[in-house]
């Protein structure tokens, strides 16, 4: 009986060992810190994930499960991804942060080769969590039988929060020229690159210039990227008559573009949809970026004074040491609901968008919300410790030690991109496209090898 006791008594102790510990941490809060940078990053992944659990519908029947969005067939749901399409904001701190950290770095007599290295090693270890995990279940279901259908459709639903990765390396490998660029131009970089995402939308109108409008995937996210340098530099500031005209600039462009313009009045892209405003990001979303940027600007002073209350803070702390594992393992934890919940009594079937489909959502993210937090308690940690690790990585010199890093990083996005578009469908046991295993994994390696042969900590 004690030892009974004692195992339903160890998730109890993990979490208030945890607690104790996200406390200190809080505690220990360099005073020069800005702390709303981190509550608009909790605020944005926890509306990102929300948002991923709302918009999926389920069915079941004779056939398996089907679903789909519910922007497909509730189209007053549409106007909601105003709120909860807040990738955007995600870059704008993402810019501060990266800008905040790198010129420290700088301070310290880092390099940029030495910085890349460890702010990738950040991202990239939650992320090599997540596929081995995939792997591992594709295989092991493979193995028990499953149907190959069933195992693409599950890694497919899993491996969604990756594709955004591709363009958030890529603008935080940028940032040593980027944010050169910025110290020299200033906010005449984004709106150079929101120039071009505007020329980018008008290519993909024209048949004879096919593929150009892609570049948008990555000269909008820098555009709001290059948004957050300044915000850290200070060249935008919260005082009302900066943040409030930006506010009211980005909204009516906004309406402008999505009601009477060509674009979608969605910010996240459904397969009915001719023109997308995610895929690639259009000026109707940087229209949303540029409103998202003026809202938070403005509520900033706000922030940081509740901010100082230890609680609260301490709620913000813990989210951020365990933000990439959250986001990355969301959707792991959707397959895992409906593979458990969906016919049974917690979540019979119901006509998406009707009054009962509605209601089911209560009980639909009270599971989800479980499922992903006992996903986190296992893999968060890993996370956890990276980034302390991560911050010790500040000098690589040499010409060989530089290439391989680009090599790395090169095969990592190569990888990441594969996966994005290998599309729905079962890509043989393991689950993940040959191309996908090789590039992403044989990246990583390299710039694991780099990191223990070249990297050393800067000196003061």
């Amino acid at each position: 009986m004690s030892s009974v006791g004692d195992m339903a008594a160890y998730p109890v102790r993990v979490a208030q060992r945890m607690a104790r510990q996200m406390r200190r941490l809080a505690e220990r809060t360099p005073p020069q810190r800005e702390r709303y940078v981190d509550l608009l990053r909790a605020v944005a992944i926890t509306a990102v994930v929300v948002g991923h659990w709302l918009a999926i519908y389920v069915t079941r029947d004779g056939k398996g499960f089907q679903g789909g969005s519910i922007l497909q067939v509730a189209s007053w749901t549409r106007p909601l991804t105003w709120l909860f399409q807040v990738m955007p904001l995600f870059f704008l701190v993402g810019g501060f942060a990266n800008a905040a950290s790198f010129t420290s770095h700088l301070r310290r007599r880092g390099n940029a080769t030495g910085w890349v290295l460890g702010r990738s090693a950040r991202l990239l270890l939650p992320t090599t969590m997540l596929l081995g995990g995939m792997v591992v279940a594709a295989l092991t279901a493979g193995a028990l039988g499953a149907e190959p259908t069933l195992i693409g459709t599950a890694v497919w639903l899993a491996s969604i929060p990756l594709w955004f990765l591709v363009a958030y390396i890529a603008v935080m490998v940028l940032t040593p020229p980027m944010y050169a660029l910025h110290r020299r131009a200033g906010l005449a970089v984004p709106i150079v690159l929101a120039a071009l995402v505007g020329g980018g939308d008008l290519a993909r109108l024209v048949p004879a210039v096919p593929y150009v409008g892609q570049a948008n995937f990555l000269l909008a996210w820098l555009a709001v990227h290059q948004l957050g340098f300044a915000w850290q530099d200070g060249r935008l500031s919260s005082r009302r008559s900066v943040a409030l005209p930006m506010a009211a600039v980005g909204f009516i462009a906004l309406v402008l573009l999505t009601v009477v313009g060509p674009y979608p009045v969605s910010m996240v892209g459904f397969g009915e949809e001719k023109v997308q405003n995610t895929s690639p990001p259009t000026l109707a979303l940087l229209a949303l970026a540029v409103t998202q940027a003026g809202i938070a600007l403005w509520m900033r002073d706000r922030g940081n004074r509740w901010l100082q209350r230890l609680g609260p803070w301490t709620v913000v702390v813990a989210v951020n040491s365990v933000i990439m594992t959250l986001f990355l393992w969301h959707m792991t934890a959707v397959v895992i609901g409906v593979l458990a919940l969906y016919g049974t009594a917690v979540m019979p079937d119901a006509t998406p968008g009707s009054a009962l489909w509605l209601l089911l959502r209560v009980p639909w993210l009270a599971c989800l919300a479980l499922i992903l937090a006992l996903l986190v308690a296992v893999f968060g940690r890993f996370e956890q410790r990276t980034r302390l690790r991560a911050d010790s990585m500040s000098v690589v010199r040499g010409v060989l030690p530089t290439a391989l890093t680009i090599a790395g990083v090169g095969a990592v996005l190569a990888g990441l991109l594969a996966l994005a578009l290998a599309g729905l469908g079962y890509h043989g046991p393991a689950g993940l496209p040959v191309k996908v295993l090789v590039a992403y994994f044989g990246g990583v390696a390299v710039l694991a090898f780099v990191r223990w042969r070249y990297a050393h900590p800067a000196q003061e």
